[in-house]
């Protein structure tokens, strides 16, 4: 048996320069995100810009499907907790959408200027305020660091009150970082600021699920190693705790492309979410 260790944490963790054109995805996402809100306003069917707090980046996006919406779907964007905000994910709520589900995209204070801590408790608000005016069943789900924050909303120790989290059907974590301890062996921790005591309260592997939670943990094939790890990580840990699971490694897919399903309403991820 081969034994490996890893010897360096940043590349570990590292996307962009392990992905063809890596540095050019922001910029497309960019460009459509902004091409589907244009669109969805001229049919009136977006309301941007909702405050959720006090703070200049508490703001949500809402997006209505046509007719009667059947729920509420919550996505949550990545940039590991330090980058990107919500303008350039729009577009991804064309699945959930299709399937009637009303889309939330919050966006929330980046690191430095915010703890994981103090993020969680934002996305908390966020969720609380739009779950009040859309009745149904709710979904969450969330890319990268997106995909840590949406199952830190189903932990134990969980920033929701009851109400909300008795409608949390499903939640599908895309990539998700669900163990902190790792980043704090890296360089960007400089700016996240994780110590042992946040890892701990922070990483959903590390915590118990609330009742009943049905969690999907979906990543790319071709995804860096931590990241397939990590994705198969909290599904076993839940699983273990009564939580039901799944674990998903989609082939032919990397970080940066593997929530492209989300813009399709038949995709197999579109519909862990929203079936």
């Amino acid at each position: 048996m081969l034994m490996q260790q890893i010897t360096d944490w940043d590349d570990a963790y590292a996307n962009g320069v392990h992905i063809p054109d890596g540095n050019d995805y922001p910029a497309k996402w960019a460009a459509a995100a902004k091409l589907f809100r244009d669109q969805s306003l001229a049919a009136e069917k977006a309301d941007l810009d909702i405050a959720y707090g006090d703070g200049p980046r508490n703001r949500l996006d809402l997006f209505h499907p046509q007719g009667d919406s059947k729920g509420l779907v919550v996505f949550i964007h990545g940039g590991y907790w330090k980058a990107f905000d919500n303008s350039l994910w729009s577009h991804f709520a064309a699945g959930a959408l299709a399937h009637g589900f009303t889309v939330a995209m919050p966006t929330y204070t980046l690191c430095p200027d915010a703890r994981i801590a103090d993020i969680t408790a934002e996305l908390g608000k966020a969720i609380e305020l739009v779950a009040a005016y859309i009745p149904g069943s709710i979904r969450l789900t969330g890319h990268s660091a997106g995909g840590h924050l949406a199952t830190r909303m189903i932990c134990r120790n969980t920033p929701l009150g009851n109400d909300v989290l008795s409608r949390i059907e499903r939640t599908v974590s895309i990539s998700g970082v669900h163990d902190l301890r790792p980043l704090m062996k890296t360089e960007m921790n400089d700016t996240l600021h994780i110590d042992r005591m946040e890892a701990l309260l922070e990483s959903p592997a590390l915590l118990e699920p609330v009742g009943d939670t049905r969690l999907v943990c979906w990543v790319g094939a071709g995804e860096r190693a931590e990241f397939i790890r990590q994705n198969a990580l909290l599904a076993s840990m839940w699983k273990g705790l009564g939580a039901a699971t799944a674990s998903v490694e989609e082939p032919d897919r990397h970080h940066f492309n593997v929530i492209d399903g989300l813009l399709e309403a038949s995709h197999p991820l579109t519909c862990a979410l929203c079936a």
